[in-house]
């Protein structure tokens, strides 16, 4: 396990979390796809968090995301979620990792190919 540290603790803190754009609206394509990636990566490390896997589809973004215990969750996606370029519903979905990180990350993965499947575009987080 690659645990993170504090000045006084030893911490593995993951997350699995999925928003959507407000409405479910089809509205993350074209330009928004291009710039939002790095946008949600930049506003993570601004509250010492850190997206490890994700994956953009038209409607809807699964993250699975490092946080820093003295964040809470809703601190950190809320943080995210009104800072980011896009407009987003107000609830989210959370689940915590810990030892099925590889589970997790296969099932985001995985959303990317059924998409494809689907005939909807992808985009890497």
């Amino acid at each position: 396990m690659d645990y993170q540290s504090l000045s006084h603790s030893k911490w593995e803190c993951k997350y699995h979390v999925v928003f959507i754009p407000k409405y479910r609206k089809k509205k993350l394509y074209g330009s928004i796809r291009t710039d939002l990636g790095e946008e949600l990566h930049r506003l993570a490390e601004q509250k010492e968090s850190k997206i490890l896997e994700g994956h953009m589809m038209s409607d809807h973004i699964h993250m699975l995301i490092q946080i820093a215990p003295k964040y809470s969750v809703a601190q950190v996606i809320g943080y995210i979620k009104c800072k980011s370029a896009i407009y987003v519903a107000q609830g989210y979905f959370v689940s915590t990792v810990g030892l099925d990180e590889d589970v997790i990350r296969n099932y985001i993965r995985d959303q990317e190919e059924d998409r494809r499947q689907d005939g909807q575009q992808q985009l890497s987080l």
